[in-house]
C-alpha cells in the first residue's frame, strides 16, 4: 500500500490533520497496514489535494498557527477503492527478534532468554491494545471487526508459540555455549 492510499484510508474514517494521520499510521488502528513518515505524508497530502482527492481547511488555534485539516472528497473515495482493487503486494514482516532467534547459537543463553521474554511482553502489550481498541471502537466500517479479530488471532498464536517453543530457542544457545569435548582417541 502506498502512503497515498494510506492517507486516503485514514481520511475515509474521518477528517484529520497530517499529525493525526501520522499518529494513526504509527500507533493507531492503521499501524498494521504500512509505514509512513512525516516526510512522506505531507508530500502525499499535497499531491492528493492538487489532484482534487482531498480538501484542506485551516482551523485557527489560540496562540498558535492554524492547523490544516484534510477531508477526503468523493473522487478521493473512488481513487481509494480503485487502489484497493489493484493486486496487493505481499505482506511484509520485519522482526529484530527473529534475527536474534536465527543467530541463537552465537549468543549467550541469557541474551536469548531476555529476547524471548521481551518479545512475549511486546506481544502481550500489542494484544492488550488490540483488545482494548476492539472493545472501545464503534467503527461504522463493516470490515473493522473482522480485521481486529484477525490481528487478535495472530497475536494469540504468536504468544502461544513463544510460550510453547521459547525454551527450545534458549536451548540452542545453551547447547552452543557448552564446551566441545574432544572424542577419545
Amino acid at each position: 500500500m502506498s502512503v497515498r492510499s494510506l492517507c486516503l484510508a485514514i481520511l475515509s474514517f474521518g477528517d484529520a490533520t497530517g499529525y493525526e494521520i501520522r499518529k494513526e499510521s504509527t500507533e493507531g488502528r492503521f499501524s498494521y497496514f504500512d509505514d509512513a513518515s512525516f516526510g512522506s505524508i505531507y508530500p502525499a497530502l499535497a499531491r492528493l489535494e492538487s489532484e482534487g482527492l482531498v480538501t484542506v481547511r485551516e482551523e485557527p488555534q489560540a496562540g498558535k498557527p492554524g492547523r490544516k485539516v484534510y477531508s477526503i472528497t468523493d473522487a478521493g473515495r473512488v481513487e481509494f477503492v480503485n487502489s484497493l482493487c489493484e493486486p496487493q503486494a505481499p505482506d511484509t514482516f520485519k522482526s529484530p527478534f527473529l534475527l536474534i532467534a536465527l543467530n541463537a547459537g552465537l549468543l549467550p543463553p541469557e541474551v536469548v532468554r531476555r529476547a524471548v521474554e521481551r518479545r512475549k511482553a511486546q506481544v502481550q502489550e500489542e494484544l492488550r491494545l488490540l483488545l482494548e481498541c476492539h472493545k472501545e471502537c464503534d467503527c461504522p466500517h463493516p470490515g473493522s471487526d473482522w480485521t481486529s479479530d484477525y490481528g487478535i488471532a495472530c497475536m494469540n498464536f504468536t504468544l502461544a508459540y513463544l510460550e510453547e517453543h521459547g525454551e527450545a530457542l534458549i536451548k540452542i544457545a545453551e547447547d552452543a555455549a557448552k564446551p566441545v569435548v574432544a572424542a577419545a582417541e
